[in-house]
Protein backbone atom coordinates (compact mmCIF):
# COMPACT_ATOMS: atom_id res chain seq x y z
CA UNK A 1 0.00 0.00 0.00
CA UNK A 2 1.33 3.43 -0.91
CA UNK A 3 1.87 6.04 1.77
CA UNK A 4 0.33 9.51 1.52
CA UNK A 5 3.70 11.08 0.71
CA UNK A 6 4.41 8.58 -2.08
CA UNK A 7 1.02 9.17 -3.68
CA UNK A 8 1.48 12.92 -3.32
CA UNK A 9 4.86 12.81 -5.08
CA UNK A 10 3.41 10.78 -7.95
CA UNK A 11 0.53 13.24 -8.31
CA UNK A 12 2.96 16.16 -8.31
CA UNK A 13 4.95 14.46 -11.10
CA UNK A 14 1.71 14.12 -13.09
CA UNK A 15 0.81 17.73 -12.42
CA UNK A 16 4.21 18.80 -13.72
CA UNK A 17 3.39 17.11 -17.03
CA UNK A 18 0.04 18.93 -17.03
CA UNK A 19 1.74 22.28 -16.41
CA UNK A 20 4.39 21.62 -19.09
CA UNK A 21 1.71 20.86 -21.65
CA UNK A 22 -0.32 23.90 -20.61
CA UNK A 23 2.60 26.36 -20.64
CA UNK A 24 4.05 25.21 -23.98
CA UNK A 25 0.63 25.15 -25.63
CA UNK A 26 -0.08 28.66 -24.38
CA UNK A 27 3.21 30.09 -25.63
CA UNK A 28 3.21 28.49 -29.08
CA UNK A 29 -0.57 28.64 -29.46
CA UNK A 30 -0.70 32.41 -28.93
CA UNK A 31 2.08 33.03 -31.44
CA UNK A 32 0.62 30.70 -34.07
CA UNK A 33 -2.88 31.99 -33.36
CA UNK A 34 -1.84 35.56 -34.16
CA UNK A 35 -0.25 34.39 -37.42
CA UNK A 36 -3.36 32.41 -38.39
CA UNK A 37 -5.57 35.40 -37.63
CA UNK A 38 -3.59 37.47 -40.13
CA UNK A 39 -4.11 34.70 -42.68
CA UNK A 40 -7.87 34.63 -42.14
CA UNK A 41 -8.02 38.44 -42.54
CA UNK A 42 -5.75 38.50 -45.58
CA UNK A 43 -6.98 40.30 -48.67
CA UNK A 44 -5.42 37.47 -50.71
CA UNK A 45 -8.60 35.42 -51.12
CA UNK A 46 -7.02 31.95 -51.62
CA UNK A 47 -5.00 32.33 -48.39
CA UNK A 48 -8.01 33.63 -46.51
CA UNK A 49 -10.21 30.80 -47.79
CA UNK A 50 -7.72 28.03 -46.96
CA UNK A 51 -7.11 29.49 -43.50
CA UNK A 52 -10.82 29.73 -42.73
CA UNK A 53 -11.44 26.16 -43.90
CA UNK A 54 -8.56 24.94 -41.72
CA UNK A 55 -9.98 26.79 -38.71
CA UNK A 56 -13.43 25.34 -39.43
CA UNK A 57 -12.07 21.77 -39.53
CA UNK A 58 -10.05 22.14 -36.33
CA UNK A 59 -12.82 23.87 -34.39
CA UNK A 60 -15.45 21.50 -35.75
CA UNK A 61 -13.84 18.23 -34.67
CA UNK A 62 -13.24 16.99 -31.11
CA UNK A 63 -9.82 17.61 -29.59
CA UNK A 64 -9.67 14.00 -28.41
CA UNK A 65 -10.15 12.78 -31.98
CA UNK A 66 -7.38 15.09 -33.18
CA UNK A 67 -5.01 13.70 -30.54
CA UNK A 68 -5.72 10.15 -31.69
CA UNK A 69 -5.27 11.07 -35.36
CA UNK A 70 -1.95 12.84 -34.80
CA UNK A 71 -0.58 9.99 -32.71
CA UNK A 72 -1.84 6.97 -34.68
CA UNK A 73 -2.40 8.15 -38.26
CA UNK A 74 1.30 8.31 -39.33
CA UNK A 75 1.72 4.66 -38.43
CA UNK A 76 -1.42 3.63 -40.29
CA UNK A 77 -0.79 5.77 -43.38
CA UNK A 78 3.01 5.92 -43.72
CA UNK A 79 4.11 2.92 -41.69
CA UNK A 80 5.92 5.12 -39.17
CA UNK A 81 5.39 4.46 -35.46
CA UNK A 82 4.77 8.13 -34.72
CA UNK A 83 4.96 11.58 -36.28
CA UNK A 84 7.87 12.38 -33.93
CA UNK A 85 9.77 9.10 -34.17
CA UNK A 86 12.65 10.79 -36.03
CA UNK A 87 12.70 13.89 -33.84
CA UNK A 88 15.86 15.03 -31.99
CA UNK A 89 16.70 13.24 -28.74
CA UNK A 90 15.27 16.01 -26.55
CA UNK A 91 11.92 15.62 -28.34
CA UNK A 92 11.74 11.82 -28.23
CA UNK A 93 8.87 11.70 -25.73
CA UNK A 94 6.63 10.84 -28.65
CA UNK A 95 3.34 10.76 -26.76
CA UNK A 96 3.89 14.11 -25.11
CA UNK A 97 5.09 15.72 -28.35
CA UNK A 98 2.09 14.38 -30.26
CA UNK A 99 -0.19 15.80 -27.57
CA UNK A 100 1.64 19.15 -27.59
CA UNK A 101 1.50 19.40 -31.40
CA UNK A 102 -2.24 18.70 -31.38
CA UNK A 103 -2.96 21.15 -28.57
CA UNK A 104 -0.97 23.95 -30.22
CA UNK A 105 -2.80 23.50 -33.53
CA UNK A 106 -6.21 23.23 -31.85
CA UNK A 107 -5.89 26.18 -29.50
CA UNK A 108 -4.12 28.40 -32.02
CA UNK A 109 -7.28 28.20 -34.16
CA UNK A 110 -9.45 29.27 -31.23
CA UNK A 111 -7.00 32.01 -30.29
CA UNK A 112 -6.89 33.20 -33.90
CA UNK A 113 -10.63 33.84 -33.92
CA UNK A 114 -10.33 35.82 -30.69
CA UNK A 115 -7.46 37.85 -32.17
CA UNK A 116 -9.43 38.42 -35.38
CA UNK A 117 -12.49 39.60 -33.49
CA UNK A 118 -10.39 41.94 -31.38
CA UNK A 119 -8.49 43.43 -34.30
CA UNK A 120 -11.59 43.94 -36.43
CA UNK A 121 -13.43 45.57 -33.52
CA UNK A 122 -11.01 48.51 -33.48
CA UNK A 123 -12.57 51.52 -35.28
CA UNK A 124 -11.09 52.45 -38.64
CA UNK A 125 -10.39 55.91 -37.22
CA UNK A 126 -7.61 54.45 -35.08
CA UNK A 127 -5.80 53.25 -38.20
CA UNK A 128 -6.37 56.60 -39.89
CA UNK A 129 -4.99 58.41 -36.83
CA UNK A 130 -1.80 56.37 -37.13
CA UNK A 131 -1.46 57.36 -40.78
CA UNK A 132 -1.97 61.04 -39.89
CA UNK A 133 0.86 60.73 -37.37
CA UNK A 134 3.10 59.39 -40.12
CA UNK A 135 3.22 55.82 -38.82
CA UNK A 136 3.53 52.82 -41.09
CA UNK A 137 0.89 50.06 -40.94
CA UNK A 138 3.23 47.93 -38.81
CA UNK A 139 3.98 50.80 -36.42
CA UNK A 140 0.28 51.66 -36.19
CA UNK A 141 -0.58 48.06 -35.33
CA UNK A 142 2.01 47.65 -32.59
CA UNK A 143 1.88 51.18 -31.15
CA UNK A 144 -1.80 52.04 -31.49
CA UNK A 145 -3.93 48.98 -32.17
CA UNK A 146 -2.33 46.11 -30.26
CA UNK A 147 -2.87 47.32 -26.69
CA UNK A 148 -6.49 48.15 -27.46
CA UNK A 149 -6.90 44.66 -28.91
CA UNK A 150 -5.37 43.10 -25.80
CA UNK A 151 -7.84 44.99 -23.61
CA UNK A 152 -10.80 43.67 -25.62
CA UNK A 153 -9.67 40.05 -25.88
CA UNK A 154 -8.66 39.47 -22.25
CA UNK A 155 -12.10 38.14 -21.11
CA UNK A 156 -12.61 35.61 -23.96
CA UNK A 157 -8.94 34.69 -23.88
CA UNK A 158 -9.12 33.97 -20.15
CA UNK A 159 -12.00 31.55 -20.77
CA UNK A 160 -10.02 29.65 -23.40
CA UNK A 161 -6.90 29.49 -21.25
CA UNK A 162 -8.79 28.18 -18.22
CA UNK A 163 -10.44 25.60 -20.49
CA UNK A 164 -6.96 24.66 -21.73
CA UNK A 165 -5.88 23.80 -18.19
CA UNK A 166 -8.73 21.30 -17.89
CA UNK A 167 -8.43 19.96 -21.44
CA UNK A 168 -4.91 18.73 -20.72
CA UNK A 169 -6.57 15.74 -19.06
CA UNK A 170 -7.54 14.47 -22.54
CA UNK A 171 -3.97 13.40 -23.31
CA UNK A 172 -4.41 10.30 -21.16
CA UNK A 173 -6.11 8.69 -24.20
CA UNK A 174 -2.62 8.18 -25.67
CA UNK A 175 -1.18 7.20 -22.27
CA UNK A 176 0.52 10.49 -21.43
CA UNK A 177 0.88 10.27 -17.66
CA UNK A 178 -0.64 13.55 -16.51
CA UNK A 179 -2.23 14.03 -13.10
CA UNK A 180 -5.58 12.34 -13.76
CA UNK A 181 -3.84 9.34 -15.34
CA UNK A 182 -1.77 9.02 -12.17
CA UNK A 183 -4.89 9.25 -10.02
CA UNK A 184 -6.63 6.58 -12.12
CA UNK A 185 -3.77 4.17 -11.45
CA UNK A 186 -4.23 4.58 -7.71
CA UNK A 187 -8.01 4.32 -8.02
CA UNK A 188 -7.58 0.95 -9.75
CA UNK A 189 -5.76 -0.17 -6.58
CA UNK A 190 -8.66 0.83 -4.34
CA UNK A 191 -7.67 4.41 -3.43
CA UNK A 192 -10.40 6.91 -4.24
CA UNK A 193 -9.03 10.06 -2.58
CA UNK A 194 -6.36 10.80 -5.26
CA UNK A 195 -9.18 11.55 -7.75
CA UNK A 196 -10.58 14.23 -5.44
CA UNK A 197 -7.06 15.46 -4.77
CA UNK A 198 -6.60 16.12 -8.51
CA UNK A 199 -9.67 18.36 -8.36
CA UNK A 200 -7.84 20.51 -5.82
CA UNK A 201 -4.89 20.90 -8.20
CA UNK A 202 -7.16 22.05 -11.00
CA UNK A 203 -9.13 24.38 -8.73
CA UNK A 204 -5.91 26.03 -7.51
CA UNK A 205 -4.50 26.36 -11.05
CA UNK A 206 -7.74 27.82 -12.43
CA UNK A 207 -8.05 30.10 -9.41
CA UNK A 208 -4.56 31.48 -9.97
CA UNK A 209 -5.33 32.14 -13.64
CA UNK A 210 -8.62 33.84 -12.72
CA UNK A 211 -6.83 36.16 -10.31
CA UNK A 212 -4.08 36.84 -12.84
CA UNK A 213 -6.52 37.82 -15.58
CA UNK A 214 -8.42 39.96 -13.09
CA UNK A 215 -5.22 41.88 -12.40
CA UNK A 216 -4.52 42.21 -16.13
CA UNK A 217 -7.98 43.67 -16.70
CA UNK A 218 -7.39 46.22 -13.92
CA UNK A 219 -4.04 47.17 -15.42
CA UNK A 220 -5.70 47.79 -18.77
CA UNK A 221 -8.66 49.68 -17.30
CA UNK A 222 -7.14 53.04 -18.31
CA UNK A 223 -8.52 52.40 -21.79
CA UNK A 224 -11.97 53.17 -20.37
CA UNK A 225 -11.04 56.81 -20.33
Amino acid sequence: MYSFSEVNLKLLDGFKVTLDLFALTLIFGLILGLIISFGSMSRFKPLSFVTKVFIWIIRGTPLMLQILVVFYAPGLVFGKPNLFSNAPIMLRDERFMAALFTFVINYSCYFSEIFRGGIQSIPVGQHEAGQVLGLSKTQTFFRVILLQVVKRIVPPMSNEIITLIKDTSLVRVIMVVEIIKVAEKFTAKGMIWPLFYTGLFYLVACGIMTLLFGLIEKKLSYFKA
